[in-house]
């Protein structure tokens, strides 16, 4: 996404798909027994003064919070009190003592022990999250998740990461994830924490094949319970039989970080000097280029039209490098006398603006009018 444009993918009024109060409540309701146990004896103190000396309701519910909560003493005539009511008062100090060390203790341990924090934490993080619209969900962190969220926050297309490991949130802070959850990827706590039904795509980093099937079944038959279009689903995947399982699951795309250095490697053997001659330009800011594959639909003005007739060149500054008919038969450098089909792939070659103005070109039913005259 160009820069400028983050609230595009942010919606205020979204709701989380899931809603933690009851977890939440689960945990204050530990507070509960200490909180009853005050309430308990300043009842009974104030019911005791009442009892044994000349006090109104009032007094006698501030003589028996201060007595209980050892703050202070002096204040309503204790010099008058009767030997019955020093003993009342002395055991009331000191069961007030006791039962505030053992809240003190409560309070601690349900903070520093317990999860109040982390739900508290996870509630805002889920709320943030609900507000995200067409973003990325990512399963498990690891080292390709750590350098495509570097990607994904220069191009500021937005992304949510999600991963079981207990130590997750440190590792998440540390390579300033905006979005996480640390859960298991397989529940649908963690679905619906990540908001996936308003999400683009998800992308499954888990070095395990069995982990990357199973999401992406799961991913599909979620989007089916949706009704919703299909997901953009990628993988990783190390041999060519894997990345023919995920494909006939549902995958959309699939990488393997084997191939991908071989080819790299090959490359610069083959052809030294030219292996990052794309990834040069394509990562360099001032030229802004960018490759992309479009699909030219079948109801395209372009289709049996010669790819010189188009005059995208001309038009757009774009630059189609390749070809890939339906059939699969790859054209490398197209010439103007090759024939578009429907349904074939134009790579294309140029800055994101003129991109964007070759796909309206083939997008349209009828040839463009700037075209008539060219």
């Amino acid at each position: 996404m160009a820069k400028g444009f983050w609230f595009l993918n942010f919606d205020k009024s979204k709701k989380p798909d899931i809603d933690l109060t009851p977890e939440l409540l689960n945990e204050l309701s530990r507070f509960r027994f200490p909180l009853v146990v005050v309430q308990i004896f300043l009842i009974i103190g104030t019911l005791g003064y009442l009892a044994l000396e000349d006090y109104t309701l009032i007094e006698a519910f501030f003589q028996a919070s201060y007595t209980f909560t050892n703050t202070g003493f002096g204040a309503l005539r204790e010099h008058q009190f009767s030997p019955i009511t020093i003993i009342f008062t002395t055991i009331l100090m000191l069961m007030g003592a006791a039962t505030i060390t053992f809240c003190v203790a409560v309070v601690v341990n349900v903070i520093m022990g317990g999860n109040l924090i982390s739900i508290i934490k996870e509630i805002k993080m889920i709320n943030k999250i609900a507000r995200l619209k067409n973003h990325y969900v990512i399963f498990y962190h690891n080292e390709f998740s750590i350098e495509l969220s570097k990607n994904f926050l220069e191009a500021q297309i937005p992304f949510v990461v999600i991963d079981p490991n207990k130590d997750f949130e440190k590792e998440a802070l540390k390579y300033k994830y905006p979005y996480y959850i640390n859960d298991n990827p397989h529940s649908i706590n963690a679905i619906l924490k990540a908001h996936l039904s308003s999400a683009k795509g998800i992308v499954i980093f888990s070095k395990n094949i069995t982990d990357n099937i199973a999401l992406i079944v799961s991913m599909r038959l979620y989007q089916n319970e949706l009704k919703r279009y299909p997901y953009n689903i990628m993988s990783i995947a190390s041999s060519n039989e894997e990345i023919n399982r995920l494909k006939k699951i549902g995958a959309d795309y699939i990488i393997s970080p084997t191939n991908l250095a071989a080819q790299r490697i090959s490359s610069i053997i083959l052809q030294p000097g030219s292996e990052n001659i794309i990834e040069h330009f394509m990562n360099k800011k001032e030229n802004s280029l960018s490759l992309e594959e479009v699909i030219v639909p079948k109801y395209s003005w372009l289709v049996f039209k010669k790819l010189k007739e188009a005059h995208l060149r001309e038009v757009t500054k774009a630059h189609v490098i390749g070809i890939e008919q339906k059939d699969g038969k790859y054209i490398s450098m197209p010439t103007g006398d090759v024939l578009i089909t429907s349904e074939c792939k134009l790579l294309l070659i140029g800055s994101s603006s003129h991109i964007r103005q070759t796909k309206r070109i083939i997008m349209k039913r009828e040839k463009p009018e700037e075209l008539k005259y060219v």
